[in-house]
Order: structure tokens, then sequence, then C-alpha cells
């Protein structure tokens, strides 16, 4: 085993290594999108599609995993990188894309970086599991950080070089992604728990059939996070539509991802406190929701951006408590693919809905002069349901 301090050390720079990656191709995907002359509908299909891609490829990669627990998970995680920074590359060189090449570059960018990130989680619940110190929280949080300090920058450097140049940025970041990844220390072969070579791993309809509340809490995720995924995706449009513009875009990317940090450190405490990792994510989304219902009734773009630390409880404490959660409620032999159903149902399929619904809402509230506030209204409600379902779920357990 690794040293305790180079282990934790490595492995938060492996989240803020991902994380800048993301942000760098996900904070300005909308207007990178418009400015190459595509709708709003059409961009969030092409959204949509992302996420559709990540859901179909994670429990392929989440099982074979499960199946193979000899091969290190980061060859995996480094194989699945190296793709989408070759598709990358090609999309930067190429501008002039249709709509379906596109949707085809996102097909392969969301399959791969999406599906990556339950791995890169795996890599540190190996460790923890086996008894490692991971500070697994303060990572997300560095990694939350890493995010906002991304979007600020590229926020500078979008307005000197245009949008296209965050693709540039984002095959840079992907490439050390790649190199702290391969660095990070290999679980040993020898700690393995006989219990995941020895029990098979378990289908995913198996998995939901015995873990009830497992199943009730992942539809009550996948409506909160289709509820609140717009508010990112589509947060410039949010911003116009409150007097604002490009120029708030940068600002209020980073106030919202650097929220987490905190957040993080929230759960942490709390966690160690005795609240169930049930209960947290249930306190994420009302603060999810609470967010959303500012947005829709704030008049301007500085109230917007006042009210982005909400994503501090809300967010940022979702995202360790998520993790918990699949540590807590599925069987050690079926770590992976769990983590890959709660990526599935929040990041995956939360946010499909959340971009065709959002997408389409927003094409029909400009043609009758509302701006986003239809978004907002539809975001509201699937929030609540999200609520009514994690209540049902913890009261189910």
């Amino acid at each position: 085993m690794p040293g305790a301090r180079q282990l934790d050390a490595h492995y938060i720079a492996v989240q803020a290594g991902f994380w800048s990656m993301f942000g760098s191709i996900c904070g300005y995907l909308t207007a990178l999108l418009q400015g190459r002359g595509f709708s709003n509908s059409q961009i969030g299909l092409l959204i949509a599609i992302r996420c559709l891609a990540g859901i179909f490829l994670q429990p392929l990669l989440g099982g074979w995993a499960d199946r193979h627990p000899r091969v290190p998970l980061k060859v995996v995680v480094d194989l699945s990188l190296a793709l989408s920074l070759v598709t990358g590359i090609l999309f930067a060189a190429l501008p002039g894309m249709g709509f379906f090449p596109t949707a085809v570059v996102f097909i392969i960018l969301g399959g791969f970086e999406i599906s990556a990130y339950p791995l890169v989680d795996a890599m540190a619940f190996q460790f923890i599991h086996a008894g490692a110190e991971i500070r697994y929280s303060l990572g997300r949080g560095i990694g939350s950080l890493s995010y906002a300090v991304t979007c600020v920058l590229l926020g500078l450097l979008s307005s000197r070089r245009g949008t296209e140049s965050v693709l540039i940025v984002h095959a840079a970041l992907v490439a050390l992604e790649m190199v702290l990844v391969w660095s990070f220390p290999t679980f040993p072969a020898d700690r393995i728990p006989p219990a995941q070579t020895a029990e098979k791993p378990h289908s995913t309809l198996q998995i939901l059939r015995a873990n009830p509340h497992f199943a009730l809490m992942l539809a009550a995720i996948l409506f909160a996070l289709t509820g609140i995924m717009p508010l990112s995706n589509f947060l410039i449009n949010i911003l116009r539509d409150k007097g604002g513009g490009s120029s708030q875009l940068g600002l209020g990317l980073f106030l919202m991802a650097a929220s987490e940090l905190p957040g993080s450190q929230v759960f942490a405490r709390l966690h160690r406190r005795g609240m169930g990792s049930d209960r947290l994510l249930l306190l994420s989304m009302v603060f999810m929701f609470l967010r959303t219902l500012a947005f829709l009734l704030v008049p301007s773009a500085a109230l917007v951006l006042a009210f982005e630390p909400l994503q501090m409880l809300g967010y940022g404490v979702f995202t360790p408590a998520a993790v918990f959660y699949v540590s807590d409620s599925v069987p050690p032999a079926d770590q992976v693919k769990g983590q890959t159903l709660m990526m599935a149902a929040s990041n995956g399929l939360g946010g499909v809905l959340s971009s065709l619904m959002a997408g389409r809402m927003l094409d029909l509230g400009q043609a009758a002069g509302a701006g986003s506030s239809w978004m907002l209204l539809a975001c509201l409600g699937c929030g609540a349901v999200g609520l009514i379902l994690a209540r049902l779920a913890l009261q189910k357990k």
C-alpha cells in the first residue's frame, strides 16, 4: 500500500484534474454551440445525446470492471479519456460541423468522459475500503473549486479569443488528467477482498429489486437533477433574461462551482456526526429546489449571481452524499455498477431529460415573451417530485 499522504494528495490532484477538464467543455458548451449557429432546441438535444451516451456506456464499463477486478481501474479510465482526447481535437479542428457530425462527437465525448467518472470514484473507494485514509469529500470539493477557477479563466480567454478557444484548453486538460490517472498508485491485487472475487456481480435489475429504497432514491435523484441541471447548462439564457450577458457567465459559473467546496466539508462534518447519507441527499434536494425558486423570482442578473452560493448545500452536499449512499446501499461485488447506476440516474438520464425539457421550454418561452420563466417553472416541478420521492425512499428504508 502506498503512503497515506501521497495517496491522499494524488487523489485530490486526480479530482482537480478531472473537474477542470469537465468544466472546460461543459461550462461553455451552450455558448459555444450558439456561436456555431445552433438553436436552443438543437443545443438541448445535443446535450441530451451526450448524456444519453453516458447512460448506455456507464453500466457496460462498470459491469466489465466488476467482472475483471484484477484489471486496474486507471487503465479503463485512461483508455476512455484517450478516445475523448482524439475526438475533442477533431471537434476543435472542424468548426463547420453540421448537426449530425456534432451529434457523433457528443456521443463519443459523453460516452467516455461521463462514464469515466464513476471509475475515478471507485479508484478511491478501493483504497478506502482497505483502510486507507483518502479524504474523498475534500478531493471532490477541490474538484469543484478547480471547475470554478477553470470557468473564470476560460471566461477571460473566450472574451479575447472567442469560445472556440475553450476546445484547445479542453484537449490539454484531458491529456493532463490522463497523466494524473496513469501515475495514480495501482490497488494491490493481493488486497482485493475475497468477497469481490468469490461473489459474482448482480445484474442491474437484481440490484434494484433487492434494494427498493435504492431504486426509489435513484428515481428521486433523476427528477431532482432534471430540475437543477438547466440552471448551469442554460445559465447564459437566464442571465440574459435578467438583463445580464456573457460577461457574467464566467463569474456565475465560478460562484456556482466554488460553493461546492464548503458544501463537501459540510457533508463530511454532518456525516461524521451520524447524519446518514440518505438524509443528506434529501437535504441537498431541498436547497436545489430553493435555488431554482430564487432564480425564478429575482428580477436581475446580479441577484441571480447572489443566490448561486445556495449550490453549497445543494449540489455541493449532493455529490459526496450520492457516492456514500451507493457505498452504504449496494453489496461489495456491485460497487462499481452501483456508482455507474447513480451517475446514470443523475448526470446521465437527468442530463438527457433536463436538456430536452430546457431547450424546448426556452424556445416556447421566448416565442411567448416569457424568456426563461417557463423553463424555471418546469424545473421547479421536477424538483418538487424529486423531494417527494426522496422522502418516500427514506420511509421505505
